[in-house]
């Protein structure tokens, strides 16, 4: 497993905002998915399996973490399971926050120089 954030870059739209809505704190699946939606302001409307494919990847590659809540469950007798960022989750989204910033200014940039 690489630990420098920049080995992960550029992120999927879907994978940002997977990472983005883990932000603030642990969530479950469900969360996850309705957390994007709102995020993307609709753009990005993941499926169940697009989810826990990405979750699945994400977990190999040590960005998050699953966690059992205990007493809650998601089905019959199954625990739920939430999910948070690693500190190395948190800094790959640090670093892809950065280039995405870096990506808008030139952009600002070159559409003011085209204006002109």
């Amino acid at each position: 497993m690489a630990y420098d954030p920049i080995f992960y870059l550029p992120l999927t739209e879907s994978t940002f905002y997977i990472l983005l809505s883990l932000a603030p704190g642990r969530k479950h699946g469900y969360a996850i998915m309705k957390d994007v939606k709102d995020l993307s302001r609709r753009r990005v409307n993941l499926s169940t399996s697009t989810l826990y494919t990405a979750v699945g990847r994400l977990l190999d590659q040590g960005l998050i973490e699953r966690l059992h809540d205990g007493g809650q469950e998601s089905g019959p007798g199954l625990p739920r399971k939430s999910y948070e960022l690693t500190d190395l989750g948190r800094r790959v989204l640090e670093a892809e926050h950065v280039r995405l910033q870096g990506m808008v200014k030139e952009a600002r940039l070159r559409l003011r120089e085209g204006g002109a």
